[in-house]
Formats: C-alpha cells, sequence, structure tokens
C-alpha cells in the first residue's frame, strides 16, 4: 500500500480534525522522519518543549503515547529510536 497516498490522507484529516478542535500544536513518535517533514511537522530539538500548564494536563491523559513523549515512569523509555517531531497549526 505504500506510496498510494493513504498516509497523506490520513494526516491532512487528522490535522484538520486538529485545527476544527483549536488545537495549535500537533506532534507525534515516528520512525518516518522524512514523511513528516513533508507534513510541515520539525523534529523537537528541546524535550521538555511543553508548557506547565500543558504538561499538568498531559499527566492525566491514558494515552500511552502521551506518556511515552513526556518521560512518564509507566512506559519504557524510548529505546526504539522514535523521533519526537511537532507541527504548529
Amino acid at each position: 500500500m505504500a506510496r498510494q497516498g493513504v498516509g497523506h490522507v490520513l494526516v491532512e484529516s487528522l490535522l484538520e480534525e486538529a485545527r476544527a478542535l483549536g488545537v495549535s500544536r500537533v506532534f507525534c513518535l515516528t520512525f518516518e522522519v522524512d514523511f513528516f517533514k513533508r507534513h510541515g511537522f520539525e523534529v523537537m530539538a528541546d524535550q521538555s518543549a511543553v508548557d506547565p500548564d500543558v504538561y499538568s494536563e498531559l499527566l492525566r491523559s491514558h494515552d500511552e503515547g502521551v506518556a511515552e513523549f513526556l518521560d512518564l515512569a509507566r512506559v519504557k523509555p524510548n529505546t526504539l529510536g522514535n523521533t519526537r517531531m511537532i507541527r504548529t497549526l
């Protein structure tokens, strides 16, 4: 299914939904850095780029991806080498 544009459609749809919800930044953990760069994401230079109010809200999330992003103890460390990327909408 590679190179059929399915990933592009999914990402653009999710970004549209985020905009509709009023989200201003979207992050991802990925091995596909070039793919997400083509969609406007940037590799995060500062891994603590979340302000304290947002951090406290994210701590309540049950999403393991959020937990990994924040390096919370309930998930294993990022030993797979995923890249953290962010996009401002």
